[in-house]
């Protein structure tokens, strides 16, 4: 009898024991967690097993302090009117942006050129079924590239509820969609956060809504109030965010993971600009709506995209 108990008993001390001190024990090729198989398990053996058509960012050697830069793309709104068709497109709509942001995005309705600045205005006025108009200007299809250096002069709205952003998107979503295919903020604010700049990244493996997003924050004074220059210098390696040629955000993939994928490094596909502001939204009316303070407005001096010949060389090989 004694000997058919401690049979019996053998399997809770090998098994049920072991994982409530959280060693794990095998079932089935899985590794149990409590009572139940995780999912997270990943064999140590298999971790570098990364096909060499996946790989990205590797590879690549250039002399940073060497490069030189070409303008093969700018928009000085050195004219009046409308901002100029063979340059800039719109997004339209009024559906929440997948943000729940409230406004409506016209054509032709909240963007004009005057004195030498493209004027971006988000105004209180009800359309489509939203209470606020706005304006989203995209390049797509008129100004797409692959790496370079994207500068954009501005100054920004303030207020409770504003959320202007400087952005980047691919143009074809090779790798699926958002975030799959990448996202770069050159510059994001939100006005109960005044005077605070953000730059981040957004790919499958790091993105916000699995709080896995790369960004930085920081604080300039007066960015309603003055133009500051947001930038990002964008590598076949990394990508580096600046205000006022201050460098404050480098995202280099190899830093969190050793072999990068595209779920890490969709960066490798042409992208294009955007350039607009958002009302409200999970962000931007986090905490509350002042809607005393419309109309507000984005105010661009200039955009300008710079490439690097020895880059565009290096690509090519």
């Amino acid at each position: 009898m004694k000997k058919k108990r401690w049979k019996w008993l053998l399997p809770v001390i090998t098994c049920i024991l072991p994982s409530i001190l959280f060693m794990g024990c095998k079932e089935e090729g899985g590794y149990r967690t409590g009572t139940k198989v995780s999912d997270a398990y990943v064999d140590p053996k298999k971790i570098d097993e990364v096909k060499e058509e996946d790989i990205r960012t590797m590879g690549f050697e250039y002399d940073y302090d060497n490069l030189t830069y070409d303008l093969v793309w700018a928009d000085e709104f050195d004219y009046e009117g409308l901002p100029d068709e063979t340059k800039w497109g719109y997004d339209v709509g009024g559906h929440g942006w997948g943000n729940n942001e409230l406004q409506y995005y016209t054509e032709g309705e909240n963007a004009y050129v005057n004195d030498g600045h493209l004027i971006i205005e988000a105004r209180k006025e009800a359309k489509e079924g939203m209470d606020y108009t706005s304006a989203r200007l995209v390049t797509r299809g008129k100004g797409d590239w692959l790496y370079g250096k994207i500068e954009v002069s501005a100054k920004l709205p303030s207020g409770l509820g504003t959320w202007p952003a400087i952005w980047m998107l691919p143009t074809d979503w090779e790798y699926g969609g958002w975030p799959a295919s990448g996202e770069i903020d050159i510059m994001e604010h939100v006005g109960y956060n005044q005077d605070t700049i953000h730059a981040s990244i957004h790919t499958q493996s790091y993105y916000h809504s699995i709080n896995t997003q790369k960004t930085a924050t920081k604080y300039i004074e007066g960015v309603s109030n003055d133009f500051h220059v947001y930038s990002v210098e964008w590598l076949p390696d990394k990508i580096m965010a600046f205000i006022d040629g201050e460098l404050y955000f480098t995202f280099d993939p190899k830093d969190y993971k050793k072999v990068p994928t595209y779920k890490e490094w969709p960066f490798d596909k042409k992208m294009h600009l955007l350039l607009n502001i958002a009302v409200g939204g999970n962000w931007g009316g986090a905490k509350g709506m002042d809607e005393s303070i419309y109309p507000v407005q984005m105010v661009v001096d200039y955009v300008r995209v710079y490439q690097s010949k020895e880059i565009n060389e290096l690509i090519k090989k």
